[in-house]
């Protein structure tokens, strides 16, 4: 009766094996397996965070970077026309620094847009800023002053994923040499409108400083294009780490915890025979009883 009873314990549990296609179902199944099941499950928690997180950080440091090369050819552009102006010199026409001006001013209308892109319904260039904008009309920074947003990647690395309009654009103010404080000239939108006006004012001087300021914010542009450049990479390469860990981990768990199914499929054939034959075995045991003399 022992073994018939014991037979009938590993078959129901071939047959769970079988029908939920897991090993363990209670921690007395495997207690050192259950541990480290445990343990593995919260690393493919974390690998699976990590990766949601880096696809936020692309996204989002796509976005800039996408934003920023389009501003940078909108801003060569703009140094063409205020070269093709310095090079007139005086001899340029009031009709074609009029038409230069009138270009300047609708990139600068574009730049305004590129400038209050959003990822996700935020300005990309206005940190947290609860707004929806990060720049106003005319060209003032309107986003949060300070602070960063930050996603972490992967075991205690973590990412800057927004870039500040200043940052891009240029401080709106600066600090002179006698340490007051003053409106900043190569901020990129005060810039444009320095050249706007210098060129409806034919003021030669007047192009060649904001030519110098242009070139000023064209090279904070191009220095954090490189920045937000080499951030998306690092992004990209702990991306891939992070789902590499992610597929080794849960195939070490799938060991632990997926049952063998052919291998459980043959065990239930071996337990129901067993069961068969001990059942056979038990009925010869039997003392045959009076009907059965009888017949």
């Amino acid at each position: 009766m022992a073994s018939l009873q014991r037979n009938l314990s590993r078959t129901q549990t071939a047959q769970d094996q079988i029908s939920s296609g897991k090993q363990l179902h209670r921690p007395s199944d495997s207690p050192t397996g259950t541990v480290t099941a445990l343990q593995l499950r919260s690393e493919v928690r974390a690998n699976q965070k990590y990766s949601t997180n880096a696809d936020d950080a692309m996204g989002r440091l796509g976005t800039v970077q996408d934003t920023l090369q389009d501003a940078t050819v909108l801003v060569s552009k703009v140094r063409e026309l205020t070269l093709a102006a310095a090079s007139a010199g005086g001899g340029s026409t009031p009709a074609a620094n009029e038409a230069r001006a009138a270009e300047i001013e609708q990139i600068k209308g574009t730049l305004l847009q590129y400038a209050n892109t959003k990822y996700l319904d935020r300005p990309v260039f206005g940190g947290a800023t609860p707004d929806s904008t990060a720049y106003d009309p005319t060209g003032g920074y309107a986003g949060e002053p300070n602070g960063q947003v930050l996603r972490s990647i992967g075991p205690n690395a973590k990412v800057r994923v927004d870039v500040r309009g200043p940052e891009v654009f240029g401080a709106e103010t600066i600090t002179d040499s006698n340490g007051n404080e003053v409106s900043n000239p190569a901020q990129l939108f005060k810039a444009l409108d320095g050249l706007v006006t210098s060129m409806r004012n034919g003021d030669s001087a007047g192009i060649t400083a904001g030519l110098e300021n242009l070139d000023k914010a064209s090279q904070i542009l191009n220095s954090t294009l490189s920045d937000v450049g080499a951030r998306y990479n690092r992004v990209t390469q702990m991306k891939q780490s992070a789902e590499d860990r992610l597929m080794s981990v849960s195939s070490q768990l799938s060991d632990i915890e997926d049952v063998d199914l052919p291998k459980a499929i043959m065990e239930l054939q071996l337990q129901q025979t067993s069961y068969q034959a001990a059942l056979a075995a038990t009925a010869k045991v039997i003392q045959p009883s009076l009907i059965d003399f009888l017949r």
